[in-house]
């Protein structure tokens, strides 16, 4: 026969069972929402080219590993991984879909003269547009400017040296407390000297979200929008980038030279 005690203590356990039930039944819900949107985003960067790039890369002996997202754009994604010798490499990886995209690129590809013959659809400008960046990265590092290290691109995938620590890439200066700021501007108007006159190019976007802080110097980024002085907006885009440098660093209280001064050495006048 059984007790009040143990009906009470049965009924206890099947609400029990019962709520268990409904948390798995929720979390498997919340599982399939997840996997769902996992398998979305997976699809939108790794379509079937794009694995096929990542397989070539890894039977070069380029990319050993592939670990989780870095940073999430509209553009692009990056991700964190290890070449076979265990260095730490920024894998970039351009959406081939993205029309807004597509939109953005023309201004600064189509009047670039190194990329003179390049077919208008979605995936030719993305490949297009990574080949860009990483040429321009080259002239860069050529330049003695403090770039992340190119290593080799394919498609719309480009590899290059991780610029942090454990997966952990480095903050921007727009994140960071600048403890030296008049060292850093001059640091930034140098590189952009360099890239002016050695380098033959603008970055065409520069500002406190391109530049890296990371063992207290700066390191640019983001220069696949960089154009070469050829190019028919190279003289507009300098200007931005130098009128954007004087906004940020004069809020520090430091003196430095007006946008004019700026320009004036930068072009060497």
């Amino acid at each position: 026969m059984i007790t009040d005690d143990n009906n009470v203590e049965v009924e206890g356990e099947e609400k029990r069972l019962e709520h268990r039930l409904k948390v798995v039944e929720r979390r498997d819900r919340m599982l399939r929402k997840d996997r769902s949107l996992e398998r979305s985003v997976l699809e939108e960067v790794f379509d079937r080219s794009t694995l096929m790039t990542i397989y070539e890369l890894m039977n070069r002996g380029v990319i050993d590993e592939i670990f989780g997202v870095v940073k999430a754009g509209k553009e692009s994604r990056l991700y964190w991984g290890r070449s076979p010798e265990k260095r730490d490499l920024a894998i970039k990886i351009y959406l081939t879909v993205s029309a807004e995209f597509r939109r953005g690129m023309l201004p600064y590809i189509m009047g670039d003269p190194r990329f003179g013959n390049i077919r208008r659809d979605s995936r030719s400008l993305v490949y297009a547009w990574a080949q860009k960046e990483f040429k321009n990265l080259v002239l860069a590092r050529e330049a003695d400017v403090r770039v992340p290290e190119p290593i080799t691109v394919k498609n719309n995938v480009l590899v290059m040296e991780f610029i942090g620590e454990d997966g952990y890439s480095a903050p921007i200066m727009k994140e960071v407390r600048l403890r030296n700021p008049k060292t850093i501007f001059n640091m930034l108007l140098e590189y952009v000297v360099r890239l002016y006159n050695r380098a033959r190019l603008v970055h065409g976007d520069l500002s406190e979200y391109n530049v890296m802080i990371w063992k207290g110097e700066p390191v640019i980024f983001d220069l696949s929008q960089a154009v070469p002085l050829e190019h028919p907006n190279a003289d507009l885009f300098l200007l931005r980038d130098l009128e954007n440098l004087h906004r940020y660093f004069r809020r520090f209280n430091i003196k430095i030279p007006s946008v004019d001064e700026m320009r004036r050495r930068v072009i060497g006048e």
